[in-house]
């Protein structure tokens, strides 16, 4: 085991979108008059993630996604809006939230003094993925974002790992590892590309896919204690 290159998935493992996504959808809910928004945070929250699964799984596209899901929230609730329109209204809040799970830059830290290259790997949406970077303390430990808008593709394809190899030089998927939380984006992209991966799993949650990762880890000094040992 001798790794270079480090892909990091960034929303639920370096990112702390729950906190993010929370306190966009308070601003923007109030900005459109909603009244009850935990009411529609109960049902906007389980809508979205099913949407992310339909895309990774190729049913739906990512403009269908984005300019379809708000539209689908105020439909629920018997109210007409323009799911476009919305996007962009909400684009503005959720771009502005980058918060970050506690020890993220320490971990970062660590692995830039050990010459490790790292490199983010994110199925987000561009516009919002920079905001929040922007507003992260975290981006400067990045040598390259990779974002499936812009790449045209997305996790688990393996298609998104090849451009990723194409456009770092030296690379060799030998020497990459993959760390995410999701295994059916992650985890299942490594797979497919044949990239070892490290599932984050702070939560001790079974894995009830086909995904198999190479490693297990329940805490940043775990990755720490893998790649520095």
């Amino acid at each position: 085991m001798s790794y270079k290159f480090l892909l990091f998935d960034l929303d639920h493992t370096l990112l702390d979108f729950d906190t993010a996504e929370d306190i966009a959808l308070t601003q923007f809910l109030e900005e459109q008059g909603v009244t009850e928004i935990q009411t529609y945070k109960d049902y906007y929250i389980p809508m979205n993630k099913a949407l992310w699964r339909e895309l990774e799984q190729g049913r739906i596209t990512k403009p269908e996604l984005v300019n379809t899901r708000f539209s689908r929230l105020f439909d629920h609730f018997g109210i007409e809006k323009d799911g476009t329109e919305l996007a962009l209204l909400y684009q503005q809040h959720i771009a502005q939230q980058g918060q970050t799970y506690a020890g993220a830059s320490e971990l970062l830290d660590s692995l830039t003094e050990a010459d490790y290259e790292i490199y983010g790997a994110t199925n987000g949406i561009t516009a919002i993925q920079t905001g929040r970077m922007a507003h992260s303390d975290i981006s400067p430990y990045f040598n390259h974002i990779f974002i499936s808008e812009q790449m045209g593709t997305q996790k688990p394809e393996a298609l998104f790992y090849e451009k990723i190899a194409e456009q770092i030089p030296g690379f060799d998927k030998s020497q990459a590892l993959m760390v995410g939380d999701s295994l059916t984006a992650d985890i299942a992209g490594g797979n497919n590309a044949g990239i070892d991966t490290a599932w984050y799993n702070p939560k001790s949650l079974t894995n009830q896919t086909q995904a198999r990762p190479t490693y297990i880890l329940q805490s940043y000094q775990d990755l720490l204690d893998l790649l520095l040992q």
